[in-house]
């Protein structure tokens, strides 16, 4: 039985792109009968989606303004990612916090990965946060979604030293390498079980 991936994305998918170059060169379609089955964005100009599909991934936008509640948007949502019988949903830059029901639909399926580490600085500008308290260490966590924002079971953390003088956006690109690392790791071993 074939292991489908989803990744839902807002922007340019620079984690999803991780995800999918692992999979290739780690053979996860041969070894955990796994694949990137499908990206899904709720904007219509990710630049995500264009890199999916000329990599021949099935490529769809969902735009949430289009939608007059949360609910009404996560169940369009959710439609279309069940469309592809996901094992796993991977949130990758999808900046939309999702519903309980969404959450609840795939308990145990669904990821995400946060620029912190969690326990640390849930929610938006992490990077900032950091730094304005004197963190000397920053860094980016994987972990299970659960109806409470950025606070599931942590899969897998990677630690970024703050140096003096960073600014959030230098922060921000030192911790985004190790997410490319991390993320395809942590959904490599949920494969693998």
């Amino acid at each position: 039985m074939n292991k489908n991936i989803v990744i839902l994305i807002s922007g340019s998918g620079s984690n999803m792109a991780a995800i999918v170059e692992t999979a290739r060169t780690q053979r996860w379609q041969a070894r955990f009968g796994a694949r990137v089955a499908a990206v899904i964005s709720n904007k219509a100009a990710a630049q995500g989606l264009v890199w999916a599909k000329e990599q021949g991934i099935a490529a769809a936008a969902l735009d949430h303004t289009a939608y007059d509640s949360r609910e009404a948007f996560d169940a369009a949502l959710m439609a279309e990612i069940d469309r592809h019988g996901p094992a796993l949903v991977v949130l990758a830059g999808f900046m939309r916090i999702l519903t309980p029901g969404f959450v609840q639909h795939y308990e145990g399926r669904l990821v995400n990965i946060h620029p912190s580490l969690l326990p640390a600085f849930p929610g938006l500008k992490t990077h900032q946060r950091a730094i304005e308290m004197g963190c000397r260490v920053a860094g980016a966590s994987v972990h299970r979604v659960t109806s409470e924002l950025d606070h599931g079971e942590i899969l897998e953390q990677a630690v970024v030293p703050v140096l003096p003088g960073d600014t959030a956006e230098t922060l921000s690109a030192r911790v985004l390498t190790q997410e490319h690392l991390i993320y395809p790791r942590a959904v490599e071993r949920l494969l693998s079980v």
